[in-house]
């Protein structure tokens, strides 16, 4: 049997065996586990920390969830860190048979590592079980957005309550969504599946978003292969519907689906009288239903931003998450609050953040910063590694404006 190598996403350089770090570039090497990830008690040695497993929590097409338990070792730079619950999430077979689909995803998985935005579920470790690959992820205890909305919805079916969430709730979502997105859209990355269901909603009233990167790969072999585009039609930028090239104008056409959703119960192109392929070409052919048709009294103002934000062309809508944010607040007087203040300074810094030199998890000597995903990194924030003092100053910030 052909012993089993690691090769590096970033540079395509082969690991040395037991070696931490790629010897080429200096990215760190997925974690290795001795047997693959099958039960509960499967035991997942991350070198700085070990993850044990244990109940299955959710299945899907990407793979499957696992609740588990990650402990610090005593004698690692994380000791005295007391053990908390994470997520193992195991992706499916098929998504991991090509080194190119590896490459699409563990680049992210890095920056986003390093990011650690207050409103991202925490990425700490990728693992690689026999035949397969693992994400050791936060756990968030509370609720999926599109859950707290069919709560709302089922709420209004029964009379006296407003079709979707009081709009000042649905801003309080919509601001943190907004601010993930700006931080990543950054550093290049696209999420390619902004929806309620992959926005999780904490006790405190922290949003989190999961799931990035994941729709990269059934896309890219759909693209390969002619087949449709992976997505959720009801959400889906008219661009994606087509197979080209996404940025993060589809991110943000998404979002804006989710706000309307929020404040109306309903998707702009979805009802119960049409299929997936309906709702599709709706989002190429259709003009967005106005807001005001199912909250007449919502301010006629929406409608326009809505007509802007949910543009067929790419070009006609917000160019980044900030602009959007800006011009819903302008156009109806609402106050710049201090998270929203917090969320523009963390995305002006976040390259800055990304590129700083620290010690990996492993405590391995400081390093040279991964290369970032191959995409086009914006270079309208700061580019220098900034102190990290002053990053986790930004990370609390976002984070204490949110919590209730």
């Amino acid at each position: 049997m052909l012993p089993v190598v690691s090769v590096c996403a970033g540079c395509m350089s082969v690991f040395p065996p037991g070696g931490r770090f790629c010897p080429n570039c200096g990215a760190p090497a997925p974690a290795q586990a001795a047997q693959p990830i099958t039960a509960t008690g499967t035991r997942l040695d991350l070198g700085w920390g070990q993850v044990m497993l244990g109940d299955l929590i959710g299945e899907g097409g990407m793979g499957t969830v696992f609740k588990g338990w990650l402990y610090y070792n005593p004698q690692g730079p994380r000791a005295g860190t007391r053990p908390h619950p994470v997520a193992i999430k195991v992706l499916h077979p098929l998504l991991i048979a090509r080194q190119y689909i590896r490459q699409l995803f563990v680049g992210e998985a890095i920056a986003l590592r390093r990011l650690s935005h207050p409103n991202i579920v925490r990425f700490f470790e990728l693992v690689e079980p026999p035949g397969q690959l693992a994400l050791v992820l936060e756990l968030v205890e509370g609720d999926s957005l599109d859950k707290v909305i069919g709560r709302q919805i089922s709420r209004a079916q029964k009379g006296g309550a407003l079709p979707g969430l009081p709009f000042a709730r649905a801003w309080h979502y919509f601001e943190q969504l907004l601010g993930a997105l700006a931080a990543t859209h950054e550093l290049g990355i696209v999420h390619r599946d902004v929806k309620p269901a992959n926005v999780l909603i904490r006790t405190d009233g922290l949003c989190k978003l999961t799931d990035f990167g994941i729709a990269r790969l059934p896309a890219d072999v759909a693209r390969r292969s002619g087949g449709m585009q992976p997505g959720t039609g009801a959400y889906m930028a008219p661009e994606q519907v087509l197979g080209r090239d996404l940025d993060g104008r589809s991110d943000l056409y998404s979002a804006a689906i989710v706000l309307y959703e929020m404040i109306t119960g309903r998707t702009p192109f979805d009802d119960e009288t049409r299929s997936e392929l309906m709702v599709r070409a709706a989002q190429v052919e259709e003009v967005v239903p106005p807001v005001t048709l199912y909250l007449p009294q919502a301010p006629p103002v929406l409608d326009l931003l809505f007509a802007r934000a949910l543009a067929k062309e790419p070009s006609h809508r917000f160019a980044n998450a900030v602009e959007l944010g800006n011009a819903f607040r302008t156009a109806l007087g609402l106050p710049v609050t201090t998270g929203w203040q917090a969320q523009q300074a963390f995305a002006k810094h976040a390259t800055g953040i990304v590129a700083q030199v620290t010690p990996e998890p492993s405590g391995q000597a400081p390093m040279e910063p991964a290369p970032l995903p191959e995409q086009k990194v914006s270079t309208r924030g700061r580019t220098q590694p900034i102190p990290i003092p002053h990053a986790e100053s930004l990370r609390a910030a976002v984070a204490g404006a949110y919590r209730s």
